[in-house]
């Protein structure tokens, strides 16, 4: 009870931060998502470590060392909060194709470790549901990681 009351306090002061620096914020919930994804079973290994690396440099074009700061950042957050709501809020100006997008590194994650683990799939539904990606698009998005 105590830890959730302090994440929602951290979360009404960091959202005077995120305010003030929109397109960083944007990066920040993209990697906080990736890291949501990694740790829902809780159990985080390198193969999806490196995924998260990957997809985010893919998603937002940054460097490697770059992508390794931002998740190390973003996984700290991701562990304080208390919902995937703060993250996707701050992405409600994606357009609809990047919302696909991220959709499927999310999928990438959780597939990474060849398992996906039930958990895992809740929460890039969740994540779907509230970026308003329908139901064909998520599925569209799965289909193209485990068809690979």
């Amino acid at each position: 009870m105590i830890q959730s009351l302090k994440a929602f306090i951290n979360q009404l002061t960091e959202g005077a931060e995120n305010a003030s620096n929109p397109s960083g914020n944007a990066d920040l919930a993209i990697a906080a998502l990736l890291c949501q994804v990694s740790q829902a079973d809780h159990i985080v290994d390198e193969q999806e470590k490196n995924a998260q690396v990957h997809m985010l440099m893919k998603l937002i074009d940054i460097t490697n060392t770059e992508a390794q700061e931002l998740l190390n950042e973003a996984q700290v957050r991701s562990e304080s909060s208390a919902s995937v709501y703060e993250f996707t809020d701050q992405l409600r100006n994606l357009e609809q194709e990047q919302r696909f997008e991220l959709i499927q590194a999310m999928w990438q994650v959780a597939y990474a470790d060849d398992h996906l683990d039930p958990i895992e799939e809740a929460v890039i539904r969740k994540v779907a549901e509230l970026l308003y990606v329908n139901h064909s698009e998520f599925i569209r998005a799965k289909l193209s990681i485990t068809e690979k």
